[in-house]
Parts: structure tokens; sequence; C-alpha cells
């Protein structure tokens, strides 16, 4: 395993902190000072960075139900709550798999299964994501092959997979792009004003009824089901 992957396992920050921490000379592998990227760990061999040995956390896979006006971020902005503040301390260096912005609300993965996570959020998977969508008046249905065409963004052609009517200012959309703030923008350039978002689906991975500011772990089966959807045996 590279040794930069090995640290942010540990829990020492992104790879590229990581990696900062290597060439900074804060690494040693069997007592021997590391500054090279391209250095492996061994099964069996002793890490120490910043003094300390390091070894990898239990892998950990948790769905999270973050609320409204809670931030997809490790750092408080303007006094809002951050998702990790729903978690035990122990969990509290596990990065999330994809984002919310502050206004969403719904599913969230947590993993520090790092091959897991790019696999789920690289373009190329296209990965659904479902969503509620509640507007701020009636949705016109004659609208929905617009969205599903794709409307022009700055970031280009922003489309939709699949478009639901679920009751007058009700819609349940399935997104298989990841452009920022992508469905209130579509909407947007509608006329529309998204006035509640709620993911309820990653992949096969349901948030169903699990309570708002709510995590669990997931089980082996559910995880299995992510690994197939990702494109992993």
């Amino acid at each position: 395993m590279r040794l930069n992957r090995y640290l942010a396992l540990c829990g020492l920050g992104s790879r590229r902190a990581c990696e900062e921490i290597i060439l900074a000379g804060g690494v040693r592998i069997n007592g021997r000072a590391v500054r090279e990227l391209a250095t492996s760990v061994a099964p069996g061999d002793t890490v120490v960075a910043r003094g300390r040995v390091v070894r990898t956390a239990e892998t950990r896979y948790l769905a999270v139900h973050k609320p409204a006006g809670c931030l997809t971020s490790r750092a408080s902005q303007g006094g809002k709550p951050t998702l990790y503040e729903l978690l035990p301390r122990e969990l509290s260096t596990l990065p999330y798999a994809g984002r919310l912005d502050a206004e969403s609300e719904g599913l969230l993965l947590l993993t520090n299964d790092g091959a897991l996570t790019q696999a789920l959020t690289h373009p190329s998977r296209h990965v659904e994501k479902e969503y509620d969508v509640v507007l701020d008046r009636s949705f016109d249905p004659s609208l929905i092959p617009k969205l599903i065409k794709g409307i022009y963004l700055e970031e280009g052609r922003a489309r939709a997979a699949h478009v639901h009517v679920e009751g007058a200012n009700k819609v349940r959309v399935v997104l298989t792009q990841g452009i920022n703030r992508q469905i209130r923008r579509m909407f947007a350039a509608l006329g529309y004003k998204v006035k509640r978002l709620t993911r309820t689906r990653l992949g096969p991975l349901r948030l169903g009824r699990q309570p708002r500011g709510s995590w669990r772990d997931l089980s082996a089966k559910e995880v299995d089901a992510l690994r197939r959807a990702a494109g992993q045996r």
C-alpha cells in the first residue's frame, strides 16, 4: 500500500496532507526516515508519523441522515453545526463520499474505504443519486424533457437521468452527475425555487426511515451492493 494512502487510513488527513508530512521528514518505517512519496508499506512494517506509531483504522461504512442547516464539513462557518457534530469522537476523522449543500438534507455515506469512495464518485461510473424535491409552486410536467435533455450551466450541460412527478409541487429526480448544487440550479433556470431537497438514495443504498440527525453502520450486504454499483468485485 502506498505510504500516503496508509497514513490517510490512519486518520492523519487527506492523501495530499499526508504527502506533506512525508516530504517534511515526519515519517519513519522500521526506524528508517523516508521522504519518497512512492514508498510502500508492507504488512508487519512499523510506521511512526510525527513521533508516534500509527496503524490503519478499522474500515467503517456509515449512513448518516444529514439535517438541513448542517454543513458537510469539518469546520463550522457562521456558527452552523457540522456533520461531525452528529458523530461520536472516534468517528470524527471518517471522510464523506460526496457532499450535500447546507440547505439540503438526507443520505450521506461516510467511509475510510478510499477505493470505494473514488469508484462511487467517479463520473464514469454513473452511480445514481435520488432526491425528493419540493418546489415553491406547482410543477409543469411538460418541462421534464428539458430536465432530461439538459440545461446549460457554467460547468456544462446538467442532465437529470429520471424525473417523476410525485405531487403538485413535488418531484423525484435521479442524477448520475455531480455538479455543485445541480438540482437547485436546474430548477432555477426553469423559474422555480427549491424549497426542500432530500437525498433518499445513493446507488443501492437507501435512506429509508432513518431518523434525521442519526447515523448507523451499513450491513455487509449493503457494502457489497455499493461495491457492485461502483464496479468493484
